[in-house]
């Protein structure tokens, strides 16, 4: 019977992280960031011990999100109507997991911010300075994609929604344009660590999707580089 409970005690945790999977986006979030930064750890040959504090922050999040929706669901159990002191139960709890969060984005960014500089430099001398003319156009041209695009696909509106992101899309070209621009990888870094965290806001207030918020990164990319490729080689 022990053994039997044992195995059943296993049986329903993960059937709790699985629920949370399902029904939580955030979580689906943490879980995909977190299969990116273990990729990333691979590729760049990242040390034991940096390797150890990505587990305990990436655990750390995980957690977190995992007893804040155990928190809401025991609420909305118990709560029929709003209840002041509820909202206060489930806003401390979504702290606990947007403090984890910062705390694991810190770490990361300290852990890959090396390796990625060494890479981004590296690509980047592909591409000569270059002036700011070209940063305009690359914008406009991003611009022009997403209005086209959406056009198309004729989803959410030119301001907000559909396909694709145009927030991520012009964040992402600025921030590749000013890579180009300055020649310099740490500030690409930079610059797209704050486009992520422009992505990470349309998801977060539900304006986008994921793959939205995907094709539009990578849209606003790769016309910031071709616009810079074709005029400076």
């Amino acid at each position: 019977m022990q053994s039997r409970s044992l195995l059943w005690s296993f049986n329903y945790a993960i059937e709790g992280i699985v629920y949370a999977l399902r029904t939580q986006r955030n979580m689906r979030l943490h879980f995909l960031a977190a299969s990116l930064v273990f990729t990333a750890a691979l590729l760049f040959h990242i040390t034991r011990l940096e390797l150890v504090a990505l587990i305990l922050v990436v655990t750390l999040v995980l957690v977190a999100e995992l007893a804040n929706t155990a928190l809401e669901a025991a609420i909305d159990l118990s709560v029929e109507r709003y209840d002041p002191l509820a909202k206060i139960a489930k806003d401390v709890a979504a702290g606990a997991v947007l403090v984890s969060s910062l705390a694991a984005a810190s770490v990361g960014f300290l852990i890959f911010f090396s390796p990625l500089r060494r890479v981004a430099q590296e690509g980047m001398a592909l591409v000569r300075q270059a002036p700011a003319n070209l940063t305009v156009l690359a914008l406009a041209l991003t611009g022009i994609a997403v209005v086209a695009v959406k056009s198309i696909t004729r989803e959410g509106t030119y301001l907000k929604g559909g396909w694709p992101s145009g927030h991520v899309a012009l964040g992402t070209a600025a921030a590749t344009a000013v890579g180009y621009a300055t020649g310099s990888a740490a500030a690409l870094i930079l610059a797209l660590f704050l486009a992520a965290l422009v992505a990470q806001s349309r998801v977060e207030n539900g304006t986008h999707t994921i793959p939205q918020v995907a094709v539009g990164a990578l849209l606003g990319f790769l016309i910031s580089t071709a616009v810079f490729q074709v005029f400076f080689v």
